[in-house]
């Protein structure tokens, strides 16, 4: 049995988004990029290439990755480069996408071998927090003016608009999307292709995916474009889990069970966005909080209902941990990294990494 903690992607669900993915890519002529800020897990990419056209990323060696572990088509995007990286980016990428017009015109003549794309900000999103919205008061994630677009809509071949956030409502986007193309849409028909970001949940339960085709397609027939797709969590969501074992149960006014995880070093979002984790079946007349084992106060995934009480040794499942979890994890406390699991499609399970005392100790000074 491989010892807890650890991240459990399961390849038969994350088959399921695999094949939307590509169901979508026929049927809307749109190609798909897997977004690395969110997942990044090398090892299953051998997987996912197969529906999938390439990697979008936010910095540097996210570039790198991309270009070396996924192939395929490589954008690169960063919200501001700086003059050592440039050069290096380029070397890795199919398309570069500035976050200003002032980072355009600064490397402009370093990005002659390379399709430039720039960022808008059309000044709407779906993001319910003020930390996620790309288009808050005052935002730094790209241009809005339409007088300085102008300028130089000579000198890129493209646009990227990233406004949704974890937006499960087709009509919404659908809205937002109107809303984009009566304030930039003279821009689309000068450049050849559009990306419309990440944040749009279409692998979810009743998702109208052939609506969402048939509305990209438009999109791109009416501008002559081809329109990319960024998903992070819509590409891995409900297909990983963190595994974790109960360590100790008391109750101090309420059950409690501490486990060998924490939401601080392995699942930090609950913790940024004041969220409980998922668990199932939470169902029983028995109601435990399940903490984490850092010494942050309100290290807690959440309080659920069980069928009986937990006892140390206990195994639990937080579901749908893919998402912004590996690539947040940290060292907090010095506490075990998680280590990463596949299940296969025969439900046997190979252990990919386990992390120990040198990782922690080289991750330092």
């Amino acid at each position: 049995m491989i010892p807890t903690p650890y991240y459990l992607i399961d390849k038969s669900r994350l088959l399921h988004n695999m094949e939307t993915i590509a169901y979508l890519r026929e049927r809307s002529g749109a190609k798909v990029l897997l977004a690395l800020k969110c997942f990044a897990t090398w090892s299953i990419f051998d997987f996912m290439r197969d529906y999938m056209d390439g990697t979008t990323s936010s910095s540097l060696f996210e570039v790198r990755l991309g270009r070396e572990k996924f192939g395929k088509e490589t954008h690169a995007y960063s919200v501001a480069w700086a003059d050592h990286e440039i050069d290096a980016a380029i070397s890795c990428a199919d398309k570069i996408i500035f976050n200003s017009i002032g980072q355009l015109r600064r490397f402009y003549p370093n990005s002659a071998t390379i399709q430039r794309g720039l960022r808008l900000n059309p000044q709407i999103s779906s993001s319910s927090f003020d930390l996620a919205d790309p288009s808050r008061p005052f935002s730094r994630l790209g241009e809005s003016k339409q007088e300085k677009i102008k300028e130089i809509i000579n000198d890129i071949s493209g646009f990227m608009i990233h406004n949704n956030c974890e937006n499960s409502d087709f009509f919404l986007f659908d809205q937002m999307l109107n809303d984009i193309e009566k304030k930039f849409g003279a821009f689309f028909f000068e450049v050849e292709w559009v990306s419309l970001g990440g944040g749009i949940h279409f692998t979810g339960k009743n998702y109208p995916i052939d609506t969402f085709a048939n509305r990209l397609k438009k999109f791109s027939d009416t501008y002559d474009v081809t329109v990319y797709l960024e998903p992070g969590e819509a590409a891995i969501s409900n297909s990983t889990t963190l595994e974790i074992t109960v360590l100790d149960t008391f109750n101090n006014g309420k059950d409690l069970a501490i486990v060998d995880s924490s939401i601080q070093a392995h699942m930090l979002d609950l913790l940024i966005y004041r969220e409980n984790a998922e668990l199932e079946p939470n169902k029983g007349a028995h109601e435990i909080m399940i903490c984490g084992k850092s010494c942050l106060a309100g290290d807690i995934f959440g309080t659920f209902q069980f069928p009986k009480k937990l006892k140390p040794g206990d195994r639990l499942s937080i579901q749908d941990a893919g998402g912004y979890t590996m690539v947040k994890k940290n060292w907090f406390n010095g506490l075990a990294m998680p280590g990463i699991v596949i299940r296969e499609f025969d439900g046997t399970h190979r252990l990919i990494r386990n992390f120990d005392y040198t990782d922690y100790m080289t991750n330092l000074s």
